[in-house]
């Protein structure tokens, strides 16, 4: 027993003491870039669909989130996104194309069981819970807003 506990805490310090450390200043920097950059091409996108389709910004916002959605997908299935991510950190996962990627890894993944007991049943895992409380979140918010009177 005694041997036991000996054997799990040098384990723990030898994982410690091999981990990589990892700068959260420069990494939280690299994230507010590249999250910057996101929203200007975001923009550029709006307006660009905007100025060239002659649409109303609330449908080029539309048209931006599909481009944004589809890109994320085509760079996860050619191999570049998690790349990016290693370098990006957050500033690629959080806006709407992490939420791609999370999508197609996993019907990328279990291709091989088929259309519907492969992809079908699996490419929501990651992505589902993202999916739940955004419904959850979306539907306590509505309640609040209708009790207050639409002051929230």
């Amino acid at each position: 027993m005694i041997g036991d506990d000996m054997e799990k805490s040098t384990y723990k310090d030898l994982v410690k003491k091999h981990t990589p450390k990892e700068d959260s200043l420069l990494n939280g920097g690299i994230a507010f870039i590249v999250g910057g950059i996101m929203g200007v091409v975001a923009q550029l996108l709006i307006d660009f669909y905007g100025y060239y389709f002659s649409i109303p910004k609330s449908a080029a916002g539309t048209f931006m989130l599909i481009t944004f959605i589809f890109l994320g997908c085509l760079f996860t299935a050619l191999g570049f996104f998690d790349k990016w991510v290693t370098f990006a950190k957050c500033g690629l996962i959080i806006p709407i194309t992490g939420f791609a990627h999370s999508i197609m890894s996993a019907a990328l993944e279990f291709r091989k069981e088929g259309f519907v007991t492969g992809i079908g049943a699996n490419m929501l895992k990651l992505a589902g819970t993202v999916i739940i409380y955004g419904i959850v979140s979306a539907y306590v918010f509505g309640i609040l807003r209708l009790i207050l009177g639409g002051a929230v």
